[in-house]
């Protein structure tokens, strides 16, 4: 890595998407920590990640986006600290069909600074499903904590929808000068 990088962390509960996001959009093959998910009670998936994902872009000469991924799984979230320390930006990946949706943001945005230290952006999936909440539930339960912060629709298994939360990160970065390179 050289001090033109960023690094972006991608975090969110189980089964948000954060794997297969940054499969997505990454150069070249991710790198995973997922293992079979003896958790099905939570998350009925097969695997789950239980250390990080991490993936790269390139974006200019030289110049790269380095991608991680967190464990979804609050007992895991010690990892949350050490994978998010000298991140440019966080994307906050949520479920809207799970019941828990906004609970769930909460904790993931206050985890990560609720974008004070680093810009947060939110990817909201599966809002099509019966039953998912809707992009202004997101919106509104953001206000009610007095923030601000880009909400987006998206499908993680489509590489335009990912990077169009990777580039409103990088925006933010550009716009509030406030990026923190990889040292």
């Amino acid at each position: 890595m050289n001090e033109q990088d960023f690094k972006i962390v991608f975090t969110g509960p189980m089964g948000a998407g954060k794997t297969t996001a940054i499969a997505a959009i990454s150069d070249e093959p991710p790198v995973s920590t997922d293992v079979v998910n003896t958790d099905r009670a939570v998350f009925d998936k097969a695997l789950t990640t239980v250390g990080l994902d991490y993936g790269r872009i390139a974006i200019a000469a030289g110049q790269h986006v380095h991608l991680y991924g967190t464990p979804g799984q609050l007992r895991y979230r010690f990892l949350w600290g050490i994978l998010g320390n000298n991140a440019a930006g966080v994307i906050v990946l949520i479920d809207a069909s799970q019941a828990d949706a906004l609970v769930q943001l909460d904790a993931f945005v206050e985890a990560f600074g609720s974008g004070k230290r680093a810009p947060v952006v939110v990817g909201v999936g599966r809002s099509d499903q019966a039953g998912a909440l809707a992009l202004d539930a997101f919106v509104q339960r953001l206000e009610r904590h007095g923030l601000t912060l880009p909400v987006f629709g998206v499908d993680v298994r489509r590489r335009d929808d990912v990077l169009l939360l990777v580039d409103t990160l990088l925006c933010l970065l550009e716009l509030g000068d406030i990026g923190r390179k990889i040292v």
